[in-house]
Order: C-alpha cells, then sequence, then structure tokens
C-alpha cells in the first residue's frame, strides 16, 4: 500500500533500538528520508546498513536527547542536509523497573529529563517548519502501562502518563496547521526491551525465564509477542495522508493484551 509519504523527512528517535529501527525501515520502503536518532553510535551503525539496503537519502545522527548542545547541531545538520522534518517519531527507551515510592529524586529527575522533557523541547524545534508548510505529523510511543499501569514499572506508567496528557493538548494546538499528534501504545513486542523485563522478572522471582515468557504469551488473546515491524506498520500508517483526520488518538498495538476498553 502506497502511504503517499515518498519524498517526506522523518526523524526517528530511539531509531538504533527494536521499535525504532523497524519504524526507520517501514518509512524508508515508504520513500521516505529517515535520520535515525540514537545515543548509541553501535546500534545506530546497524540501522544505517538496512537503510543504505533500502536506498534513498538517510542519515543516523548520535543524539543525547536531553542534551541541548545535540538539539542545536542535529537540527542544523539536518535542516540543511535533507530540508526540515515532516514527520517526528518520539520513541525513546525507558526507566527499570521499580515500585511508586522509595524512588530517589534523582532518578525521576533523570528520566524525566530523558523521557518527556527531551521530546518536548525536540517537538517544539520543529513545530514552526511543520506550520509554514501545514503539514506534519508527531507520533509518540509510548506504554500498556498508560492505560492499565503495568507492576513494578511505576516510573514509567507515571512518565509515560506525561506524555499522554502532552500529546493529546498538543493535537488540539496544531491541528489547524494540518499537524496531528497521535500516541501509540505497544503492547508485548519482541524487542531487547522485553526480553531484558522477562529475565528481570525471572530472575526476581526466582522463575526459568521460559515460564515467564510462556506465562506473558498466554496473556495475549493472539497467543504471541507481536513483531517490530508490526508496531512499525501502525506508526507508519499515521505518518501518512491516509491518516490525515486522526489526531489527539491512543492507537493500541497489542494484539488484544489490553483487558481494558
Amino acid at each position: 500500500m502506497d502511504l503517499d509519504i515518498r519524498g517526506k523527512t522523518a526523524l526517528v528517535l530511539g531509531g538504533g533500538g527494536g521499535l525504532g529501527r523497524a519504524i526507520s525501515v517501514v518509512l524508508a520502503e515508504q520513500g521516505v528520508q529517515v535520520v535515525a536518532a540514537d545515543v548509541n553510535a553501535e546500534s545506530l551503525n546497524d540501522t544505517q546498513k538496512q537503510l543504505d539496503e533500502i536506498g534513498g537519502k538517510h542519515l543516523s545522527l548520535k543524539w543525547d536527547i536531553t542534551s541541548s548542545a545535540d538539539l542545536s547541531e542535529n537540527a542544523s545538520r539536518i535542516e540543511s542536509e535533507l530540508g526540515g522534518v515532516d514527520i517526528l517519531i518520539n520513541n525513546t527507551g525507558g526507566p527499570p523497573p521499580s515500585g511508586a515510592s522509595g524512588v530517589a529524586p534523582e532518578t525521576w529527575r533523570k528520566f524525566f529529563d530523558s523521557m518527556v522533557l527531551g521530546v518536548i523541547e525536540i517537538t517544539d524545534r520543529f513545530l514552526p517548519a511543520m506550520k509554514e508548510r501545514s503539514w506534519g505529523r508527531i507520533i509518540t510511543s509510548a506504554s500498556s502501562g498508560i492505560v492499565s499501569p503495568i507492576p513494578n514499572l511505576a516510573v514509567s506508567n507515571a512518565l509515560r502518563m506525561t506524555l499522554l496528557g502532552w500529546s493529546k493538548s498538543l493535537a488540539r494546538e496544531v491541528a489547524i496547521h494540518g499537524i496531528t499528534s497521535n500516541l501509540v501504545v505497544p503492547g508485548r513486542i519482541a524487542t531487547d526491551r522485553i526480553r531484558s523485563l522477562d529475565e528481570m522478572k525471572a530472575a526476581r522471582e526466582n522463575r526459568p525465564i521460559e515460564a515467564v515468557v510462556k506465562e506473558s504469551v498466554e496473556s495475549i488473546p493472539m497467543g504471541r509477542y507481536g513483531l517490530p515491524h508490526e508496531y512499525a506498520n501502525a506508526v507508519a500508517f499515521l505518518a501518512s495522508n491516509c491518516a490525515s483526520y486522526i489526531t489527539g488518538s491512543v492507537i493500541r498495538v497489542d494484539g488484544g493484551y489490553i483487558q481494558s476498553i
């Protein structure tokens, strides 16, 4: 299916990770110029190799989204080489497991900066040009914890909820400019992050990892973890002209995992 976004430019935060790499690849296959950004240079190289195989003009930028200097330098390079950002994919890593109480203030501040404030600053940097072009897509990746809080992931639950409120508020402000703002919620998608969480749960409960995974899979109506490209396909659709009247929404890509309405 042609999503009619050929020639657009997308900035994919977390572009070196499982979800970010899959999104980068799917967008590149649609003829989008992709800027994959990540703090991990090694993982970015793997993403760039896949983008090179697809063809087209793409960039990989080492980017600490808590750094104002990185934002200034990288944004200027994108605008100089590719003409600006039409599609912004706000995709960040998550904090380690934790309860809601007894978490050090420094931990809250650290992950607020990397999961919330960095996303808002980057979005604000590229919004003016989107308004000038009367076209833009802001897609923020969250977690099922915003719908049904996940036990032992309290910091993640709280900060992702902040992004939900921000994304919904932003949608109303920018809709008149032809810009949409949506939030996408992954369920159990087979990435290194999910594997790590499963391993930590197995260690915490002194159980085999296979038993933890089996239990998790059985809680998903489709009976399996999702694949990164399945999540990326939903993101690409929201980035397209096909989704021009969808904004302020929360889209679940979870195989029916989230039980609440």
